[in-house]
């Protein structure tokens, strides 16, 4: 980004000249000035109809200062009362001062007589809408309140009519003692509904003896306190000196069998009789085990009681069956009993729904005759408080400071230029920041580590172009280029003991992604170390379009390898010598427009065979990989494929599809080769130019 420094000062100075010609062709300014402050009270303390919003009051005011409307009435009342003076354009600040309810208005313009007589007149223009809209209002807020005045009064007359009807139909005090009538009814009934469904599940849940037995126990406790009361009289007489004891046992034994006489005469039907064989068989069962102890069963009155026994058990099933049918006829009764009861309960709930409506009825007339008489009256009061409050004076902001005479208004210009020239500084870093973060192209050797997986075999330092077709010289003997050579000599180093020792014979492609990436230079400088080392290099310039390895040399161009890949030559005869000991070249030949054809022979793969059996390496030149397809012919027959990628001008994106596609082609990569490096901290070579010592001059 340093090196668009003059981009920086460009912009800059371009922004400093803009506001310097604006400055010049502006005309001065002038202010005035003028205050105005918000009244102590803005309404009356008398919940008058007239307020103002205190939340937003200040903006508000400050808006409607500055709104189009003041404006344009402030023009016209310039105009009619100062008709000389020329209308300019003036523009209206309004502040609110800190901590205060001052409003700090601050007009600019260029006529200064027209500034001051404008805001003058925007302050008196804003007070004069306020009161039309203060008027405007009352009286849109009467009409509204007559209108609705009118509207409740009709309705509340409505609903009193309707209340003196409902009443010479329904006497409302008959009413009320009717519901509470129907209540105690509906309460009764139903207590003896439940009693009903209460007896009959206990009845339809118990048996016949627990039947029974719940029947005797309801006897017994209602004849506790007089059988407390007749055992209390029986043993009255009892003394312990002339009783005896077995006196008083049989008085005790005879009080409870005394008892159950009792219970038993008061049991009604069959229930008693049931009662009774029940407990005669239990007496003659226990009399039958007691004799059963000292007589035989033959014995004749055994016979006679087991007899007895079993005409009582007889008697005992009749009475079981007949208190089964009493019990039955019971339920039958409760059923009959529960289904009148809910058809009174059904009709006493209607009646008492009925009435509860017709009260219901009458209490909301009565509420909604309450409710329009409270907004009548408050609509009427409000009615009547408009017109007060338009004879008072409901101002909330008047003028504190007319408008002072307008002066002069400052320009500084050299403040202005500064500040346009800083902004404009600023604005082209932020550009640079944005094209240096859109721009992908490698610019050192931490990026390309960054961009790429492959291994920088080596970078190549950026070297001026010289003569007219602005290409770099070859490396020479004793070349001065010490920071080149010395490049070149670590790629050599990194191919010889980086590559793959396959065969004898390495073949090395060279290509690049786009054109002008130093390929050529790239391949041409390599072949030369290549064969100062001692070993037999053939450099072949495989672009068949557009090569120039023959220019390196001062050699024709043809003829070359175009013609032995149409079989018009064989290859041996094309190879010429040149003054660098141990290199070997094939210039490119004719030039062909669409080699593609030709790449694919057979005959090529047969050159490359032979040649690589011949010279220690051999050195290809091809085309750039995404502007022709002829790298893809060549990928296949060469042992190691070297990618050059020149900084600050191959595309990362560019440079890593053209490495996929070579992927695709199954090209044995060796690495990448980081052409045109700038000196900086990621290059070293460059800093050490006074370790070489001068050459010696030459001995004549």
């Amino acid at each position: 980004m340093l090196a668009w420094w003059w981009l920086l000062l460009l912009l800059a100075a371009g922004a400093v000249g803009i506001r310097y010609y604006l400055f010049t062709i502006t005309p001065p300014s002038y202010k005035s000035e003028g205050l105005m402050i918000v009244n102590v009270k803005l309404s009356l303390p008398t919940g008058n109809v007239y307020s103002e919003e205190l939340n937003n009051f200040l903006g508000t005011q400050a808006a409607l200062l500055q709104s189009d409307t003041v404006s344009n009435r402030a023009l016209l009342r310039v105009q009619l009362e100062k008709p000389n003076l020329p209308a300019t354009e003036v523009k209206l600040h309004v502040s609110v001062s800190p901590k205060t309810s001052i409003f700090e208005l601050l007009a600019v313009g260029t006529n200064s007589f027209y500034v001051e007589a404008w805001l003058q007149a925007v302050m008196d223009e804003y007070i004069k809408v306020k009161k039309e809209l203060v008027e405007h209002t009352s009286q849109s807020t009467k009409t509204v309140l007559k209108d609705a005045v009118a509207s409740i009064g009709q309705e509340l007359q409505q609903s009193k009519s309707e209340l003196i009807a409902y009443g010479s139909s329904n006497n409302v005090v008959f009413l009320q003692d009717q519901g509470n009538s129907a209540a105690n009814r509906l309460a009764e009934l139903t207590k003896q509904r439940d009693e009903f469904q209460a007896e009959l599940r206990l009845l339809k849940m118990l048996t016949l003896d627990e039947n029974v037995d719940v029947s005797q126990s309801m006897v017994q406790q209602s004849l506790a306190s007089s059988s407390i009361i007749k055992l209390g009289v029986t043993q009255a007489p009892a003394s312990p000196v002339g009783g005896s004891d077995s006196g008083l046992a049989t008085s005790q034994q005879e009080a409870p069998n005394a008892g159950q006489d009792q219970t038993q005469s008061s049991l009604v039907g069959s229930e008693g009789e049931y009662l009774k064989a029940k407990q005669h068989v239990a007496i003659l069962e226990q009399q039958w085990k007691e004799m059963n102890v000292y007589l035989r069963p033959e014995h004749p009155k055994m016979v006679a009681l087991q007899d007895e026994i079993g005409r009582q058990k007889s008697l005992l099933e009749i009475f079981r069956s007949q208190t089964q049918e009493q019990l039955a006829s019971r339920q039958h009764a409760l059923d009959l009993q529960i289904q009148n009861l809910d058809g009174q309960v059904e009709q006493w709930t209607a009646h008492a729904f009925e009435i509860s409506k017709k009260m219901s009825d009458y209490t909301a007339i009565k509420e909604r005759i309450q409710r329009l008489q409270s907004t009548y009256d408050g609509l009427l009061t409000s009615e009547r408080t408009v017109d007060m409050e338009k004879e008072i004076n409901p101002e909330s902001v008047t003028i504190l400071q007319p408008a002072t005479a307008a002066v002069l208004v400052p320009r500084h210009i050299t403040k202005q230029l500064l500040i346009a020239g800083l902004l404009g500084l600023v604005l082209m870093v932020c550009l640079l920041i944005i094209l240096r973060r859109l721009d992908d192209r490698p610019h050192s050797l931490v990026e390309v580590k960054d961009l790429f997986e492959e291994e920088v075999l080596g970078q190549i330092p950026l070297i001026s172009a010289k003569g007219k077709n602005r290409s770099v010289p070859v490396l020479m003997e004793n070349d001065d280029r010490h920071a080149l050579a010395e490049s070149f000599r670590n790629l050599r180093s990194s191919v010889l003991f980086l590559s793959p020792a396959a065969k004898q014979s390495r073949i090395i492609l060279v290509t690049s992604a786009i054109p002008k990436d130093g390929k050529s230079t790239t391949a041409t400088n390599l072949a030369v170390m290549l064969a100062r080392s001692g070993a037999q290099v053939l450099l072949v310039d495989a672009d068949l379009r557009q090569g120039q390895i023959h220019k390196a040399f001062a050699l024709a161009a043809s003829p070359g390898l175009a013609e032995v890949l149409r079989e018009q030559l064989d290859w041996a005869s094309v190879v010429t010598q040149n003054s660098v000991p141990n290199l070997f070249i094939v210039p490119r030949g004719t030039a062909l427009s669409d080699p593609g054809e030709l790449l694919a022979k057979s005959v090529q793969q047969k050159f490359l065979q032979e040649a690589g059996l011949k010279y220690d390496y051999v050195v290809l030149d091809s085309p750039p990989v995404m502007a022709a397809d002829d790298v893809s012919n060549l990928v296949p027959y060469v042992n190691v494929v070297l990618m050059v990628i020149r900084a600050s001008h191959t595309s990362g994106r560019v440079a890593r599809a053209a490495l996929d596609l070579l992927y695709l082609r199954q090209a044995k990569f060796l690495g990448i080769v980081f052409n045109g490096v700038s000196a900086g901290s990621d290059y070293y070579y460059y800093k050490y130019k006074e370790y070489y010592p001068p050459l010696p001059p030459a001995q004549s």
